[in-house]
């Protein structure tokens, strides 16, 4: 099969265009009656110019599809609604640890240095904070290596995901603003920091 001149043109020798009455050549495809789905790429109807023209005027690819299901298929996110279990939200903070990195592979190795310390017991950079002192850690996402410029910089950007202002009036985050605005009060009046 060759393109040319006509983009979607495939020149095959012996194929009609299905359209009724008509011997032209059937170069250009158009959706068949199965659409595309994990079974497949579905199938072809192949037509000549005029005729897939005449086919793509009147094609409505939400025909039979209710008001929920267009508005569905319209989503900005349309077929990416399914959560892998990488990417689930697991964070104590209720947002999914890798988002707080700027380079995956940060976040790769933040997750195989909890997992090193939680296989080892408590890490010797936690020892030096309280247990309170941790879960505020915890709860703002934080490593033990933090510094107070870090701190301020990790509130604020808390501070700004969870206010009502910033999520159109939206009180919902407020329990989680309340746990981040607690977890920033001791954390910043603790001595390893």
């Amino acid at each position: 099969m060759r393109h040319h001149k006509f983009h979607g043109r495939y020149e095959c020798k012996g194929r009609v265009c299905e359209a009724p009455d008509c011997d032209g050549a059937g170069e250009f495809r158009a959706p068949g009656p199965r659409r595309p789905s994990f079974d497949g790429p579905g199938e072809w109807r192949w037509f000549c110019l005029d005729h897939v023209r005449a086919f793509n005027a009147g094609y409505d690819f939400f025909e039979g599809m209710s008001a929920d299901e267009i508005l569905a298929a319209q989503a900005p996110i349309a077929g990416w609604e399914s959560e892998s279990r990488a990417f689930r939200a697991s964070g104590p903070d209720g947002m999914p640890r890798w988002a707080d990195f700027a380079d995956p592979l940060d976040a790769i190795g933040a997750r195989a240095a909890e997992v090193k310390g939680a296989a080892a017991g408590r890490s010797a950079g936690f020892s030096r904070f309280t247990a309170r002192e941790r879960e505020a850690l915890s709860a703002m996402g934080l490593s033990a290596d933090t510094d107070r410029s870090g701190l301020r910089r990790r509130y604020s950007e808390l501070v700004r995901r969870y206010h009502p202002d910033r999520n159109g009036g939206d009180r919902s985050h407020e329990a989680k603003l309340q746990r981040v605005v607690e977890a920033y009060q001791l954390l910043r009046r603790a001595a390893g920091m």
